[in-house]
C-alpha cells in the first residue's frame, strides 16, 4: 500500500515539474537522432521528450546544477525502470 501511495506522490510530482514547458529547437548529429529514436522505439515508457529531459537533468547534475527541481527529475529518472538498450 506505501509503493502505491509513493508511486502515486512521485507521479504526482513529475506532473507537477512538467506543468511549465518551454518548447525547445536544436539540431542534432544523424547518429545521435537514430540512436534516439531506436531507443525511444525499443523502450515503451520512454518518449523523446522523457530522454531529452532526462539527458539535460543528468547533464546538469552531474556538471554541479544544484536546482532542486532538476535534481528531482535527475533521481526519478535514475529509479525509473526501463528495457536495457
Amino acid at each position: 500500500m506505501d509503493q502505491i501511495r509513493q508511486s502515486n506522490l512521485t507521479d504526482m510530482k513529475i506532473e507537477e515539474c512538467s506543468s511549465k514547458k518551454v518548447s525547445l529547437e536544436t539540431e542534432l548529429s544523424e547518429t545521435l537522432y537514430n540512436t534516439m529514436k531506436d531507443f525511444v522505439l525499443s523502450n515503451p515508457t520512454w518518449d523523446q521528450y522523457k530522454l531529452i529531459n532526462s539527458a539535460l537533468a543528468t547533464f546538469l547534475v552531474q556538471n554541479g546544477c544544484t536546482d532542486n527541481s532538476v535534481s528531482e527529475i535527475y533521481l526519478n529518472q535514475l529509479f525509473t525502470p526501463s528495457k536495457s538498450f
